[in-house]
């Protein structure tokens, strides 16, 4: 079915149709152009590639911080240029790279703050603080109070997708959120948030320029080059692709000679 005039179905949470991008009108600046992609109801969808091929475009496109120049965009069968953009943001958890935490809040303050927008009780709330930091793997007495710059950078990054879940929102969307990491403390987020997600049933579309993490989270990768999909497929068949820019990302995870194994 041709995705300019596809419906919006209840099995697909989130919807591009022949989307394009491009900054301020200039055609000589596309960022994306000519998606058409669709994300169901808990999968976590992978999008890889290289910088600059429009990954977090496509994430910003998601929860309305850019608008289309051409196409749509649908949330829960919505368009994003329909939705109220605050209404669409706080039912959407946003993890970034660094975890962009309020330096100035505590970590229970962090987590609590779009539930405190929400006007949630305060026994509610701290319920929920308590529940998080323990998902995630924090005890509670002892980091509730601390501030960011008392952390480290696994335990931001923690705390960083405590909060996005804090709302309990269907749909989670992650931008690099393990990029800024040692490989170590990485290798060990990455393992937790795979066990995590299978257990959240969550919509989850995460960006990364990394086949390993591609290969290890998701339930479905898509390949994006110049702001245009090239290549969708399971982490099984994925390294299967006949393409150049799949070649080239399959040959990443080949060791160098003489290193280790």
């Amino acid at each position: 079915m041709n995705a300019k005039t596809a419906p919006a179905t209840a099995e697909h949470t989130i919807q591009f149709r022949d989307v394009a991008y491009n900054i301020n009108g200039n055609v000589a600046h596309v960022i994306v152009s000519d998606i058409s992609l669709s994300v169901s109801p808990s999968e976590t969808l992978v999008l890889l590639g290289r910088s600059g091929s429009g990954k977090t475009t496509l994430l910003k496109l998601i929860n309305r911080l850019l608008l289309p120049v051409s196409g749509q965009v649908l949330v829960q069968g919505r368009a994003t240029s329909d939705w109220d953009p605050i209404r669409l943001r706080r039912g959407i958890g946003y993890v970034i790279q660094d975890a962009g935490l309020f330096p100035h809040f505590t970590v229970a303050q962090n987590i609590a703050l779009v539930p405190s927008l929400e006007k949630w009780d305060s026994a509610r709330i701290a319920s929920r603080v308590h529940e998080l930091l323990t998902l995630v793997g924090l005890d509670p007495a002892e980091y509730a109070a601390r501030h960011p710059h008392e952390l480290s950078g696994g335990q931001r990054q923690r705390i960083g997708v405590a909060r996005a879940l804090a709302a309990d929102p269907p749909i989670l969307l992650m931008d690099e959120p393990f990029g800024a990491l040692d490989p170590v403390t990485r290798s060990e987020l990455q393992r937790e948030f795979s066990a995590l997600a299978r257990r959240l049933n969550k919509t989850i579309v995460f960006v990364t320029h990394d086949l390993r993490e591609a290969l290890l989270l998701a339930s479905r990768i898509v390949l994006l080059e110049k702001g245009r999909i090239i290549a969708s497929a399971t982490p099984q068949d994925f390294p299967r692709i006949d393409h150049p820019e799949v070649r080239a990302f399959t040959a990443s995870l080949i060791p160098l000679p003489g290193a280790a194994a």
